[in-house]
């Protein structure tokens, strides 16, 4: 088979092609049937942007930290937690030799791509602004094109933002002007401003007025601009516009109908939880349903409809067809006044994403998922769930690495229930608190005698405990490198010698183990043995600290909270501003600095009803602790403290937490009450 779509690129796995690939080559050279397009703007699939931004709170340094990550990792902008990439605008730098001959572009053109950049290989020098209103990013960088790879050929003269964000729907676009027809009453469910000002554009240049036009707005869907200036704009098409909470269908449903009532149509662009149920609840019986995209509840809306036994036509996203192009073209021609309206809202109000009580409402309504006793709603702990189950079938030894409190020991359990070992015995060791020179005992046994103070029976190890089962090796960089080449031996040949033992015992261990810090940082700074790591490094699994999921936030502390309600007898609920606070902070101790804080604030309130106050209070408390937990300690060992050795160190953890939190210098001296040169100053003085 000739390659014309970039088999040639594909890194991980062999075999695949490159929308399917984990991994893809980026690089700069040209193959014969490549061009080198010289990124200048990317669009990003609307639910991958909103997936990002949500992870990293909106903090733009963190947004483009995160989008850089996700391409240095897969060679491609190809998020794993929504399996969806975007689009993008370049031109051309470099078309291979076999390429020039067949196609009509040039170098220096202008290249607009329509394929998913899941499938091209992508490279991003830098990222020089995050636009959050259009979900694009203005960026230095290349990506690589093939044979196939389909591009828009027409001229440019339509603003690019505007072409960027109607090609992503184009699609849509052009399978809803066929399906609508005269006297049809037709809603809307709006995910943003414009995509929502384009579709019913499209209904209005099929129908004029000869249709009832109504448009339902999230009321995320439009940040902070005014509802008044919102539904001035939409009126320029819409007969209606109404502000729902699509989190809370059953109440939306209700305002929608005291609008307008039920609907022929419905077209559902909304990829939340709960948008597919409206969708259901709004249109008539035997009316239809469309999905302008793969991810927005389709599956979902059947069970809806079946369970309220409504008969509904749904309809979802076709392919790209030849026509549909010049149509979306036609079609922001003749929409551009209204999408200028459009922007400038976005322009009068600057984009603010704020971690408010109402955004921490949408969390709510993750859907809550448990493996076992494993509760998340989080993509990401999905995806380290789902790479979890698959190592846990195969015999083989696998290294945990997360910081503090992720739940290390949690992920092992799980192993040990979904493998094949799960009958056998799991010995759980922390390294940590073995002492040096009783570590070859505690860990091979001993026979009778062997050294003073052995048992006079003699005593099994770790490894013959496990024996055929599991051997779980907490903070396993801790133990010396004299044990690690005794392990490293049991672990080759899996056989060993008692302590003061003649007979060789043998054992089948399947050895997981866990380390705070990366053993390879260990590896590197000579403090872990490199055949070791490698001997155990059979499989990996990485446990994202809590900031970087928090979607799980909201049902671990639900979890936590019934708990501990039923542990002391008692019924209390935590309000959303509550919530919004434990979603703004940080969680440098991750789930297990979170139960505690559920605990004590269980333990320390008066009211049933615990307030965001509450929470930030405690917060505050934990932060001071911190700070101050090293001091107390050095003042009971040495019985005085050193006190601008302390101040100094003090300083240095506040100005180090302040930047680990916010991000950004500006928003860390803001947070600690002083200026950003004065940051600055502290931050250069100790050099973090």
């Amino acid at each position: 088979m000739r390659d014309t779509f970039g088999i040639e690129r594909v890194l991980q796995p062999r075999g695949a092609v490159p929308v399917t690939a984990w991994k893809v080559d980026n690089s700069k050279k040209v193959l014969p049937n490549e061009a080198r397009i010289k990124v200048e703007r990317v669009h990003i699939e609307l639910d991958s942007f909103q997936q990002i931004c949500s992870q990293c709170d909106y903090d733009e340094s963190k947004v483009i930290q995160r989008i850089m990550d996700i391409i240095d990792k897969r060679g491609k902008l190809h998020n794993p937690f929504t399996d969806s990439g975007g689009m993008l605008y370049g031109r051309v730098e470099e078309i291979g030799s076999r390429l020039a001959e067949q196609c009509d572009y040039r170098v220096g053109d202008e290249y607009l791509c329509l394929v998913t950049l899941t499938a091209l290989p992508l490279y991003i020098e830098s990222i020089e602004k995050v636009d959050f209103n259009y979900g694009q990013l203005i960026v230095k960088g290349h990506a690589i094109v093939f044979e196939d790879t389909m591009y828009f050929d027409s001229h440019f003269d339509e603003d690019i933002r505007y072409l960027l964000t109607a090609l992503q729907e184009g699609g849509a676009f052009y399978s809803i002007s066929r399906r609508v027809e005269a006297d049809m009453s037709i809603a809307i469910l709006g995910k943003d401003l414009l995509t929502a000002m384009l579709y019913s554009g499209v209904i209005r240049d099929k129908l004029g007025d000869r249709c009832r036009l109504l448009m339902v707005m999230d009321d995320e869907a439009y940040g902070c601009i005014p509802e008044e200036e919102v539904k001035q704009v939409l009126e320029e098409y819409a007969d209606e516009v109404v502000f729902v909470d699509v989190r809370n269908p059953v109440d939306s449903y209700a305002e929608v109908v005291k609008t307008i009532g039920q609907m022929d149509m419905v077209i559902n662009c909304i990829d939340k939880l709960g948008a597919e149920t409206l969708s259901i609840f709004m249109c008539r019986n035997r009316g239809t349903v469309y999905f302008t995209g793969l991810a927005n509840g389709y599956i979902k809306a059947i069970l809806v409809a079946e369970s309220i036994r409504k008969k509904i036509h749904a309809v979802d996203l076709d392919q790209y067809s030849a026509d549909e192009i010049s149509f979306t073209v036609s079609i922001l021609k003749k929409v551009r006044r209204e999408l200028n309206l459009v922007d400038h809202l976005y322009s009068k109000y600057s984009f603010r994403q704020d971690l408010s009580a109402r955004t921490a409402g949408i969390f709510s309504q993750y859907e809550v998922s448990q493996v076992d006793d494993f509760i998340y709603a989080s993509h990401v702990t999905e995806a380290m769930l789902e790479e979890l189950i698959n190592i846990s079938k195969y015999d083989c030894n696998v290294i945990i690495q997360g910081e503090t409190g992720v739940g290390k020991e949690k992920v092992m359990q799980l192993i040990h229930k979904n493998s094949g070992r799960n009958d056998k015995p799991c010995i759980k060791v922390n390294c940590a608190t073995i002492q040096e020179n009783l570590a070859e005992s505690e860990f091979f046994g001993y026979e009778a005698g062997a050294f003073t103070g052995a048992q006079s029976s003699g005593k099994k190890g770790y490894f013959e405990l496990a024996n055929n089962g599991i051997l779980f090796l907490d903070e396993i960089g801790t133990l010396s490198l004299s044990m690690q080449s005794k392990l490293l031996r049991v672990l080759q040949e899996n056989q060993f010698y008692r302590v003061g033992g003649t007979k060789q015992i043998n054992v089948n261990v399947r050895v997981i183990c866990a380390n705070n810090i990366p053993l390879m940082r260990l590896v590197e700074t000579g403090r872990f043995r490199e055949d070791l790591y490698y001997r155990l490094n059979i499989c990996k699994i990485n446990v994202p600290p809590l900031r970087d999921r928090k979607e799980d936030i909201y049902v671990l502390t639900k979890e936590f909270l019934s708990r501990y309600n039923k542990k002391y007898g008692v019924l209390k609920e935590i309000d959303e501003n509550g919530y919004a606070a434990l979603q703004s902070y940080d969680w440098p101790g991750n789930v297990r600095e979170l139960e505690n804080t559920v605990h004590r604030i269980v333990v320390s309130s008066k009211e049933n009803m615990i307030s965001g106050l509450d929470i930030e209070s405690l917060l505050n408390q934990n932060i001071y602790e911190d700070n101050i937990l090293d001091a107390k300690g050095k003042f009971r060992r040495d019985g005085k403290i050193h006190f601008d050795r302390v101040m100094e160190d003090q300083e240095k953890k506040l100005i180090s937490y302040a930047l680990k939190k916010e991000g950004t210098t500006r928003k860390a001296a803001d947070s600690l009450g002083i200026t950003q040169a004065k940051l600055m100053r502290i931050k250069k003085k100790y050099q973090l």
